[in-house]
């Protein structure tokens, strides 16, 4: 009642589609907040988490207390056994893990559910998981980098040689700048946002070994929390409608990536994505702190000017990033920093080929 309705139901009544009036407020109205999210958002939820129509408890159970769990093995190359607990203790085989982050488990399942896992030799009790929020979590210890005695002065030059060459290839553009600073709707931000505060302490390193040299990761660690497939869906969908909104074309989704936690001294080279499928691509930022100085990433617009832009968590950068050179080269400055990034990538529907095609006369 009171300040709390009127935060949680500004819109009063729910509509419910079966009538022709909109509910009284006797009816029944429920939000799902889920545990994590940021006290200023915290009123804030994505549209599946609202109650407006049909059964409470089919939407209780699928919309509160179903949530997605993910585990990866880092632990041994041979598979770690899964099971599943009733409430009677009772272990129920439930599959097995394979190694690395390219064979993450995901499955659906609820609020106060409990699952074991065990070493695939020696049936050691390797992790005792209860269900608590949606889930992302790797048992053992993430691998350390790898090929640290390659030349990597020599492989930053010409890297960003051809960097700047690659950026040449591309005719059409769709925005005067080539980027424009925006802001997630408070729904999107507070479901993300959550995600990463209830899984920010499982993070594992980032899998760079024998990959380039965009980030410095043979200086500074870099890590990652990989996103569960549905929950990444969810999130995909609203952000494609603001980009279309941005350039004014349908696009489809190519690749979301994330999500990526910088800390101090990391550095980002400049660079362009890949032409076919990441035409216009957006930077969220989800989480910062303890940072001495902004860290801006630095983008080129359609004349080659260089621009630096700030954000804060929350905000959005939304760039065309086959054709303007963008990065971080500055280091991240600030004893304990860190910088946490979501990366989601859009070409054109159908049309892998659109970069070759030239702007519209009078463009």
């Amino acid at each position: 009642s009171g300040d709390a309705k009127a935060e949680y139901f500004p819109e009063g009544g729910l509509q419910n589609p079966s009538m022709d009036e909109p509910t009284s407020a006797s009816d029944c109205k429920a939000i799902c907040v889920e545990k994590g999210v940021d006290q200023p958002l915290v009123t804030s939820a994505m549209p599946p988490r609202h109650f407006s129509f049909g059964q409470f408890g089919d939407w209780f159970q699928q919309s509160c207390l179903k949530v997605e769990v993910c585990f990866m093995n880092y632990h041994s190359e041979t598979p770690i056994k899964m099971f599943w607990v009733n409430p009677q203790g009772v272990e129920s085989p439930h599959g097995e893990i394979r190694y690395a982050e390219r064979n993450t488990k995901c499955i659906d399942s609820f609020l106060g559910h409990r699952f074991v896992f065990k070493d695939g030799e020696t049936d050691e009790v390797l992790l005792d998981e209860t269900i608590k929020h949606t889930l992302m979590r790797g048992i053992g210890n993430s691998p350390d980098y790898t090929g640290l005695d390659r030349d990597f002065e020599g492989e930053i030059e010409r890297t960003l040689t051809r960097e700047w060459t690659r950026h040449e290839r591309v005719e059409r553009t769709c925005s005067p700048l080539g980027f424009k600073k925006g802001r997630l709707p408070d729904d999107v931000f507070a479901s993300i946002g959550a995600f990463y505060y209830n899984n920010r302490d499982n993070r594992v390193r980032e899998e760079w070994s024998g990959k380039g040299v965009f980030v410095n990761w043979w200086e500074v660690d870099v890590y990652f929390v990989q996103i569960p497939w549905k929950l990444k869906g969810h999130w995909q969908k609203r952000l494609l409608e603001l980009v279309e909104d941005w350039v004014g074309v349908e696009l489809e989704q190519t690749d979301m990536y994330g999500l990526r936690r910088y800390e101090e001294s990391a550095r980002l080279l400049t660079h362009v994505d890949r032409e076919t499928t990441h035409a216009f691509s957006l930077i969220v930022n989800i989480d910062q702190g303890n940072l001495s100085e902004p860290w801006a990433v630095e983008v080129h617009d359609h004349a080659d000017r260089l621009h630096e832009v700030t954000m804060q968590p929350g905000d959005i950068v939304y760039y065309e990033s086959a054709r303007c050179l963008h990065g971080r080269n500055k280091p991240l400055k600030g004893e304990g920093s860190y910088y946490v990034n979501l990366f989601t990538h859009y070409r054109p529907v159908g049309d892998p080929k659109w970069f070759k095609k030239p702007n519209p006369e009078g463009t």
